[in-house]
């Protein structure tokens, strides 16, 4: 077994367990998790997941300044829904650069499955994208791209890492129930525990 993979997957467990917690340790214990997993999607020639990697690094640096002043008057970042504007455009641009990334993949590389790995690492940089701004449906995104994840990489014989992705999944569900409880009970003007 590659120690890049195990590490990565004890670390990708706890950074989104974080995440569902809404706890700010997400995003270093992110940065970890995507570090170790450049090495392991290089190795593996999923090359757009290995990028998506790398753009991670930087948007859970991102993430983790968002969280903290990305607020009113630069304070921390409450739960919302997702503007259906910005959603719309997310989804217009995930698409075009799903399509944009798989055909450069399948041209300029070795890369298996192509279409199927740029698809996911772009709606992939969407939902982290909504997850930096604290928008409750990026938990949607992210159960629709767990459950491709596991396939592809059940594929590729990457079973330590399909099953994180099937536990991202479990996470991802809870993260879904847990923020839309916590912004319930936030719009009703119940304190939070």
């Amino acid at each position: 077994m590659n120690p890049y993979e195990i590490f990565g997957v004890l670390f990708g467990i706890v950074s989104v367990w974080l995440t569902v917690r809404e706890n700010i340790w997400c995003w270093p214990t992110g940065i970890v998790n995507v570090s170790l997993y450049i090495v392991v999607f290089h190795e593996a020639k999923l090359y757009a997941d290995m990028g998506l990697q790398v753009v991670y690094v930087v948007l859970n640096f991102y993430g983790w300044y968002e969280w903290l002043h990305g607020g009113r008057d630069r304070g921390a970042r409450q739960l919302a829904r997702a503007p259906t504007a910005a959603l719309l455009a997310l989804g217009i641009a995930g698409v075009a650069f799903g399509a944009a990334l798989g055909m450069g993949l399948r041209r300029g590389t070795d890369a298996d499955l192509p279409f199927w790995d740029a698809g996911t690492t772009s709606f992939s940089l969407v939902a982290q994208l909504m997850m930096t701004k604290k928008w409750l449906e990026n938990w949607l995104f992210w159960i629709a791209v767990d459950v491709i994840y596991i396939g592809m990489y059940v594929y590729k014989r990457l079973y330590p890492t399909a099953g994180l992705y099937a536990v991202f999944l479990v996470l991802a569900t809870l993260g879904w129930i847990e923020w839309k409880k916590a912004l319930g009970a936030e719009q009703r003007g119940e304190r939070r525990g």
